[in-house]
């Protein structure tokens, strides 16, 4: 199981007041197959069926803002927290304590401020390709969700399990990897006998997608603390 690493999206979270309770604050923390922003040398995309294992698992997963601890805002374990897979991505829903906390998110929700979601996870699986461009594209197959959450300033400040998981593959020091020609790592991704241009990489890349086995998964509810 590798180190604990964090993405964000720049989905708008949304607030719904309720009748009773602070309110409920409702975003994406992962979207699929959308490539990410540049990571330090990589690429990202999640995969459709990365949340399955935990799904599987059961695995406890929390709702914390900024990622914090003293900011807890809710958990599947006591149905506070609610997780849904759909065609988009992986949506989350938490009912907001009435805790300092959770009246802070509750204010900054309404007034527009919380325009970024984010998920922490540890990689199960993941693969490497590259883009249409011949940039190095890390795909996340299974991870072990750990938090969603709701982000002020996120940053990318834990990327170089992503780089030493590149590394491990191609059987290098991360380093080396950083400091490799775009050529060089093409042919050590691929192999030196891939003959395929770009644009049909990608073509194949989007047919795989199209016929993903896990796509009758999407919109089920992921009711991970049921028996």
């Amino acid at each position: 199981m590798r180190d604990l690493e964090k993405r964000h999206i720049s989905q708008p979270v949304e607030f719904r007041a309720t009748d009773g309770g602070l309110g409920v604050l409702t975003g994406y923390a992962a979207v699929f197959n959308r490539m990410s922003q540049n990571l330090g040398g990589f690429v990202e995309q999640v995969d459709p069926a990365a949340f399955n294992k935990s799904i599987a698992d059961q695995v406890r997963v929390l709702a914390r803002y900024n990622h914090d601890d003293n900011h807890l805002l809710g958990t599947t374990d006591a149905a506070t927290l609610r997780l849904e897979i759909d065609g988009t991505g992986l949506r989350y829903e938490v009912d907001l304590p009435d805790t300092s906390s959770g009246r802070d998110v509750a204010a900054l929700a309404k007034r527009g401020d919380l325009v970024k979601s984010s998920f922490a996870f540890r990689t199960v699986s993941d693969d490497w390709g590259l883009t249409p461009e011949g940039f190095p594209l890390r795909t996340l197959l299974a991870v072990q969700l750990v938090d969603v959450a709701p982000v002020n300033n996120p940053a990318y400040l834990d990327t170089t399990t992503g780089m030493r998981s590149l590394a491990e593959r191609l059987h290098m020091d991360v380093a080396q990897v950083r400091d490799a020609e775009p050529e060089e790592l093409r042919k050590l991704i691929l192999g030196p006998n891939d003959s395929r241009t770009p644009e049909a990489r990608a073509e194949e890349q989007d047919e795989q997608r199209a016929t993903h086995p896990n796509l009758s998964l999407h919109r089920r509810r992921l009711d991970l603390h049921r028996a």
